[in-house]
């Protein structure tokens, strides 16, 4: 019965795309040597996006791939989430259910959220932030290892349909697939991506990745046609149906096979109406009527409806509703869905025809049996996917006192998946359905059931639920899903909600304070202190609660970062006092990880680094593994703050190991971040630049991605390369922006715009940079960043002096510097070690520098792992010891040392400046050269005469040519020589380089 019409409407000849598919199956060769692929198909509706995979497909399963098939579904505007890798993971369950069990390694409680078949989903805690992240790692992992030892051919279809967190898992896939034999083909279609569709800029980003091939389908050529309707009729077709059909079908694959049944029905083409949705029609309006009126209830019922679920709502008998499947069956219309006990339209062209033919009342009809249906029996539907369904069919049979309740409990069933922007659409729906909904609906409603964020925000869970419950459990859907702005948008809402109400709600009011405070922060908006003061004075004087401990938690946090004084001591202690009362054991790590980091910056150093060790320790044991994480990164912070690097790195990389195990990826780029610092004070820049680069491609949150283009700004700087130090610099400067002032970004962003303006001779805007520094102010454990600042700008002081340019305000300059190192604490030696270093500076600045005060520099550095430092401390001594004469040699060994470093780290400022002090000394840094030959009385190792060691003491003095001219009583002309001879021999391309060198040379006699 099904083999006839099946003939005449589909080609057995696969027709055309010779090329796409060898694109297809040199992947799959690829994939097999061990070299992971990502495929994207795009053509129109009909054009044979389909019939090219099942070929593909059917090439991989004959060389031995095991091969899995997911489509995105249509659900109306809600889509289920992850639905594609839902059911190609549970294909691959079916096909290696021991191999996929190993893959799994341990993490079944986080897999089931997206395959519910490996067990009960794990806990979900609201505050983690990196729930996704690490469901979308693990994903990953699990894909990889299943794919380690045979190749796996991965499709999902139909991503015009996906829902938000499937595009986000695809683009997480497709980004960081690194290894494995898998093959990854995704298909779309084309024509429906609009302007404003969510695909677009899917597309536009993956188009950007290097390992992602682009496939877009054309349609059929008359030749293409041709070929197509012989496979099709089985017979060589009349000329004039070819021109006929190439003609109407425009070579779309699919209409033309719809216009050969009508052909060979009876119905010609050309009394066809000019509406694609009358073509599409036709073969359903030739059906029977019992055959017709279950096509209309499939087409309702979602991309599969299951036999059981569309046997309750079609209401037939059994034998006339399988006569009516078998009709629709055999007209090519409805197809069995493979691997599932259901039914699905075979091109959804033909099923979004049908559904429009529906009249409205008839949709709600249908959309309320199917409900009704599944209320009756939820077995009808798979468990992952029966919460959205329910939803969907009361929202669109236009019931808003079923719909509500139903929406909600999707919502929860999304959370626990972590598709939080799937839960937000939910959400808005409901908030949407919340004044249609009857009253005694309403109050029926518990936020203990339905708001999970209601511990913190203050919900009492034997009350009704209200609507600013759902308002606070929208913004923290809105941001775990990334979209911060909607998030900041819908607590701004709440905020006016609660100030119109006549009752006060404090604790809810303070709670969403706290959230506007972060999210402000997040987005570059602001700093959050007005914020967080408005919530500590809405919880003054209230007792003890959970949202009284979020508001501190808040409060410590905020001064942890921008003011790390008493009060910021202070509100973590009562955070970490009043979580404790409250028994919220998360809250209370939180804060008494917050409470180390501020101990330590505090100088209470040993009890500090106790508490974030315990904190550690006991997030672990509880399986927090975002603040096990947190801590690995505060404790690396505190370490370098200590000028203990090496261990720094250490727990830097540990909590690097532990973030990339659980899918924290947010954490792996702060432990990145943290890393990347300590390795650029360990002289290991190269691993630096490795680090920041491998960040800017990873990184998942902006300031993250900040803090490497900081990082990379430095090392250019240190490598002499201001160009592309500015660049950096720039970069990072647009992610922290300006409204948020945070002293760990702004005085290091700061002192590499000094060390840039200095490398360029500018030296009015190195002062400019310190002096807004210093309005900013450095508060109590800034010392860290505050130091390198002020010792590049007060070494670029010393470098000019005896420049007229520069000598001009240099006594306000030098003023500015003694003010800032009023600010500074030196508590450990390696602060100690920079203020020493900052004296000889500003003592060399001043004409006063000695041999005594550098050796204690020298001697400050040398226990140190700074060997960037020690090496330009060992190269102020050699010039000191040089000015002094007599100790040649041990200058000469100094300089040895200070080069060999340098060209180590690739530092060429450092590099130049040795090599040109140990030229005007005629010093060897030759190992063998033992003993350095004296330099005779006006000796000079650059060749100059001694008339062009007078016109350059003029040349550095400022003077013009003229000038020079009447003070040696040449002529202009001469002058003019003797100058561009000095700038051949000092190898420079201008007058102010030339003055500077010789400054720096002490090629002439500087100012005292």
């Amino acid at each position: 019965m099904l083999g006839p019409v099946e003939n005449r409407s589909v080609s057995p000849v696969f027709v055309g795309r010779a090329g796409e598919l060898a694109a297809l199956t040199e992947a799959l060769s690829r994939a097999a040597a061990g070299e992971p692929q990502a495929l994207l198909i795009g053509g129109e509706a009909g054009v044979g996006k389909t019939r090219l995979i099942e070929e593909f497909t059917g090439t991989a399963r004959d060389r031995g791939a095991v091969v899995a098939v997911g489509g995105c579904v249509e659900l109306g505007a809600d889509g289920l989430p992850f639905a594609p890798f839902s059911a190609a993971l549970r294909t691959l369950r079916r096909l290696l259910p021991d191999e996929l069990t190993a893959a799994a390694d341990g993490h079944h409680g986080e897999l089931a959220r997206l395959l519910p078949e490996l067990g009960a989903p794990g806990g979900h805690d609201p505050a983690d932030e990196d729930s996704t992240a690490r469901l979308f790692e693990l994903t990953v992992r699990l894909l990889e290892r299943l794919a380690a030892d045979r190749t796996v051919v991965l499709v999902l279809e139909d991503l015009h349909w996906a829902d938000t967190s499937t595009r986000h898992l695809l683009t997480y896939l497709l980004r960081t697939l690194r290894r494995g034999r898998l093959v990854v083909v995704a298909s779309y279609r084309a024509d429906d991506i609009h302007r404003r569709h969510p695909l677009r800029p899917l597309l536009a980003e993956l188009d950007r990745l290097r390992t992602l091939r682009r496939i877009e389908l054309p349609r059929f050529t008359r030749t293409e046609v041709h070929r197509q309707l012989t496979g099709i009729l089985a017979a060589e077709p009349d000329p004039g149906l070819v021109a006929e059909v190439f003609e109407r079908s425009d070579g779309n694959a699919f209409f033309v096979e719809e216009l050969v049944v009508c052909h060979e029905s009876g119905c010609a083409p050309g009394r066809l109406g000019d509406s694609l949705r009358d073509l599409l029609l036709v073969r359903v309006e030739a059906l029977p009527e019992n055959a017709q009126r279950v096509v209309g209830i499939v087409a309702e019922g979602g991309s599969t409806v299951e036999y059981g679920l569309l046997a309750a709502v079609a209401r037939l008998a059994e034998d006339d509703l399988i006569e009516a499947l078998r009709a629709a069956v055999g007209a090519n219309i409805l197809l069995a869905a493979p691997d599932d006990d259901g039914y699905r339209f075979r091109h959804s062209l033909v099923r979004e025809a049908v559904s429009d033919d529906l009249l409205p009342g008839e949709r709600s009809r249908l959309n309320r049996r199917y409900a009704e249906a599944l209320e009756a029996d939820p077995t009808l539907v798979r468990a992952d996917e029966r919460a959205t369904r329910l939803a969907t069919y009361w929202y669109h049979a236009h019931d808003p006192a079923k719909a509500l309740p139903a929406v909600l409990r999707a919502s929860v069933a999304t959370r626990e998946r972590h598709a939080y922007a799937e839960q937000l659409r939910l959400l808005e729906r409901a908030m949407e359905l919340w004044d249609e909904a009857p009253a005694e609906v309403r109050v029926s409603l518990r936020p203990i059931d339905y708001a999970e964020s209601y511990p913190p925000c203050g919900c009492d869970p034997d009350t009704p639920l209200r609507h600013l419950d759902l308002l606070a459990e929208a913004a923290v859907a809105a941001r775990l899903s990334g979209a911060r702005e909607r998030a900041l948008k819908i607590g701004k809402r709440a905020l006016r909600i609660l100030a119109a109400e006549e009752e006060h709600d404090p604790l809810r009011a303070a709670w969403f304070w706290t959230e506007k405070a972060r999210l402000q922060s997040n987005l570059g908006r602001g700093d959050g202190r007005e914020e967080i003061a408005r919530a500590q004075e809405l919880v003054k004087g209230l007792p003890p609660s959970a949202v009284h401990a979020v508001v501190l938690v808040g409060a410590a946090g905020w001064g942890m970062l921008r003011d790390p004084g008493p009060d910021a001591l202070t509100a973590a202690e009562r955070a970490v006092e009043y979580a404790r009362l409250v028994k919220a054991e998360s809250i209370e790590l939180n804060a008494r990880l917050t409470l180390g980091t501020i101990m330590v910056a505090a100088g209470d150093v040993d009890a500090g680094l106790a508490e974030m060790h315990a904190v550690r320790e006991r997030t672990r044991a509880l399986g927090q593994f975002t603040e096990t994480a947190r801590a690995h990164i505060n404790i690396s912070s505190a370490l370098e703050f200590l000028g203990r690097s090496t261990e720094a790195v250490e727990v830097a990389e540990a909590g690097i190991r532990l973030a990339r195990r659980y899918g924290l990826v947010d954490s792996v780029g702060w432990a990145e971040a943290n890393r990347a610092e300590s390795l650029f004070s360990l002289g290991r820049w190269d691993e630096v630049r490795e680090a920041a680069e491998r960040l800017l491609r990873s990184a998942t949150s902006t300031k993250p991605r900040g803090s490497a283009s900081l990082r990379l700004a430095q090392l250019a700087a240190a490598r002499g390369e201001p160009e592309a130090a500015a660049r950096h610099l720039a970069d990072a400067r647009a992610v922290y922006g300006t409204r948020d002032p945070i002293p760990q970004y702004t005085l290091p962003m700061a002192q590499v715009a000094v060390a840039v303006a200095a490398a360029e001779g500018r030296i009015g805007d190195v002062r400019t940079e310190l002096a807004a520094a210093e309005r900013g102010g450095f508060p109590p454990g800034t010392h860290r960043y505050g130091w390198p600042l002020v010792l590049t700008a007060v070494t670029a002081e010393a470098d000019s002096r005896g420049l007229p340019a520069a000598d001009e305000g240099r006594a306000e300059a030098l003023a500015l510097v003694r003010r800032c190192l009023r600010s500074l604490a030196a508590p450990v030696p390696v602060w100690a070690a920079h203020s020493l270093y900052v004296s000889g500076e500003l003592a060399r600045a001043e004409g006063r520098e000695s041999t005594d005060r550098w050796a204690e520099v020298v001697a400050a550095h040398e226990p140190l792992d700074r060997p960037a430092q020690l090496a330009r401390a060992r190269h102020r001594l050699a010039d000191a010891l040089l000015t002094e004469g007599g100790r040649r040699e041990e200058a000469a060994a100094l300089l040895r040392e200070a080069r060999a470093t340098a060209d180590l780290l690739g530092a060429r400022p450092l590099r130049e400046d040795v090599d040109l002090l140990a030229a005007r000394a005629r010093l060897s840094l030759a190992p063998e050269e033992t003993h350095p030959a004296p330099a005779g009385p006006g000796d000079d190792a650059f060749g100059l005469t001694p008339r062009e060691q007078d016109v350059l003491r003029l040349v550095a003095a400022g003077h013009t040519n003229r000038r020079i001219a009447e003070e040696l009583f040449i002529s202009p002309k001469t002058a003019s020589v003797h100058v561009s001879h000095i700038l051949a021999k000092l190898g420079v391309a201008g007058r102010g380089e030339a003055a500077a060198l010789a400054h720096r040379l002490r090629l002439v006699d500087a100012p005292r």
